[in-house]
């Protein structure tokens, strides 16, 4: 069995608080979206400000592998002619081949929002419909409210459904996020059995925490096509997650949703559209997070290494993820021995560089240094240790100056650094909003010369915690900086008295990680 998957990450998700994205942004998010083999991109609706506009104008001149472009509007207008519709208008002149029309399935949305009559209701859907397959359009009808229109009025819901007959998909909305899985399973399934030969859809929002479960109901009580956005952001409390969606339909239940292929590519394009939408990835995501395969407590690690089945339901390559031992007082010995073994296998708990790697952890305890979280900057100790990692730079000095906040949201401060790297030396100064950006950009700045892949990287994350809070301000601070480069993610730390000093301890590290990732990857 194929499922369709409609990906509307740039016309639903859009709508999510904090989410704002360019025509740029848009067209990266489509390639990665091909990339992984969803079959339709909703990119917009191109009468509903320029900016959509001009993204369907530069994609005509676009061609995709997998994905078909699906441009979305509304029926026409009540007493307006589809003709004449300027809607229906810029749908049809966007040049796509499939379009999304949504009309209203609720008889009360239709008097108190549309303020006009039922029958002009299912006229409007019906004209819509007709007159784009006229024009050649694959057509995706969204039944707007439609499971709150079923349990009102289960008649007019079923009339609408009947008006967008000519649609090649009917899909039913549960617009409001408020239906219950069973409640999904059965309309849908009551839907079926009424419309036999038409393919049914299914677009839920996340209001009761249900969109992922409810899709897949849908999907066993017949629905052949899932609606829903990459990441899960959207309005309120976000769309159907498709990075959950589909390997619990492929890799739970054997139901194709994308190419097999596109599977260990999942990880990555969440996590690079995540870093063009400046979206904060929680890292307890499903499949996809960086917690999705993480293992703390020293038992479950000790029976992961035997057998990974006893605590992870899948392998994580088959989604691109990888698994991760965190580093923490529950996790033991055997979660060190595990990190330095991914490093040399040939090493055992009795080896020198072993007993004398344990003694500079404790040292480093004691000073408020915890790598649960910060894998990368401990991965980067046990290479350094081992002798196994070039030595990217050295700096000389660095000096940051802050100023008086000039308002209530610009904190302007300035990072001077000198640097060297093999022997040459790079001086340069840059200007941030407040010190520790600041010190941020003045690095990369310093060693992009030499470096030109830094350009990649970014910080998403940055949290400051005091260890010793009744020394006020005279405490020492544990900093966690998480960074990525699109493609990667990884956490680093520092812990000083000075704030600063701390933060460029962990930003250091979190540069030489990304320099280190390189040099492996030419490798």
């Amino acid at each position: 069995m194929k499922i369709t998957i409609l990906d509307s990450t740039l016309r639903d998700g859009a709508q999510g608080e904090g989410i704002s994205l360019s025509e740029d942004d848009k067209l990266k998010i489509i390639m990665l979206l091909d990339s992984v083999g969803v079959d339709f991109i909703e990119a917009g609706n191109p009468a509903s400000n320029p900016k959509d506009a001009d993204l369907f104008a530069e994609l005509k001149n676009r061609k995709l592998r997998h994905s078909k472009i699906c441009a979305f509007g509304s029926t026409r207008r009540r007493n307006v002619s589809v003709e004449s519709d300027w809607g229906i208008r810029a749908l049809a002149d966007a040049g796509t081949e499939a379009v999304s029309i949504v009309g209203k399935a609720s008889l009360d949305q239709v008097i108190e929002i549309l303020n006009t009559s039922p029958e002009e209701n299912l006229n409007m859907i019906k004209d819509s419909v007709d007159h784009l397959k006229s024009l050649g359009k694959y057509v995706i009808f969204d039944a707007e409210h439609f499971f709150d229109g079923f349990k009102s009025n289960e008649e007019y819901a079923l009339s609408a459904l009947r008006a967008a007959a000519n649609a090649d998909i009917l899909c039913l909305c549960d617009t409001n996020g408020g239906t219950f899985t069973s409640d999904i399973e059965a309309v849908v399934k009551k839907v079926k059995s009424a419309f036999p030969s038409k393919e049914i859809g299914i677009h839920c929002h996340n209001d009761c925490g249900l969109a992922v479960a409810n899709s897949m109901y849908a999907v066993r009580a017949g629905a052949g096509h899932i609606q829903g956005t990459f990441l899960g952001f959207g309005e309120r409390c976000g769309n159907a997650n498709l990075s959950t969606i589909i390997p619990n339909l492929q890799l739970k239940q054997g139901t194709e949703c994308i190419p097999d292929s596109c599977l260990p590519l999942l990880t990555v394009t969440a996590r690079r559209i995540a870093d063009i939408a400046n979206y904060a990835l929680p890292s307890s995501r499903p499949y996809i997070g960086r917690s999705a395969f993480a293992h703390k407590g020293g038992m479950h690690i000790d029976a992961v290494s035997k057998n990974s089945s006893s605590f992870e339901h899948i392998d994580p390559s088959l989604v691109g993820n990888q698994r991760r031992f965190l580093i923490s007082e529950m996790s033991g010995k055997s979660t060190l021995m595990s990190m330095i073994h991914s490093i040399d296998p040939d090493l055992t708990r009795d080896s020198p560089v072993v007993v004398d790697l344990i003694e500079e952890l404790k040292l480093r305890e004691m000073k408020g240094y915890q790598y649960e979280g910060a894998e990368a900057s401990f991965e980067l100790i046990i290479r350094r240790k081992l002798g196994i990692i070039s030595k990217y730079f050295d700096l000389d000095y660095y000096k940051t100056v802050g100023e008086t906040a000039s308002s209530a949201t610009q904190y302007p401060a300035a990072a001077i650094m000198k640097v060297n790297v093999n022997g040459e030396s790079e001086i340069t100064a840059a200007e941030g909003n407040g010190p520790v950006n600041a010190l941020d950009l003045a690095l990369r700045k310093a060693l992009t010369r030499f470096y030109p892949r830094l350009k990649e990287m970014h910080l998403t994350d940055f949290k400051v915690r005091v260890l010793e809070s009744d020394a006020t301000t005279a405490a020492a601070v544990r900093v966690l900086i998480e960074s990525s480069d699109g493609v990667h993610s990884w956490s680093t730390i520092g812990v000083s008295n000075d704030i600063i000093d701390a933060s460029f301890i962990a930003l250091r590290d979190s540069v030489e990680y990304k320099l280190m990732l390189d040099d492996q990857q030419e490798k």
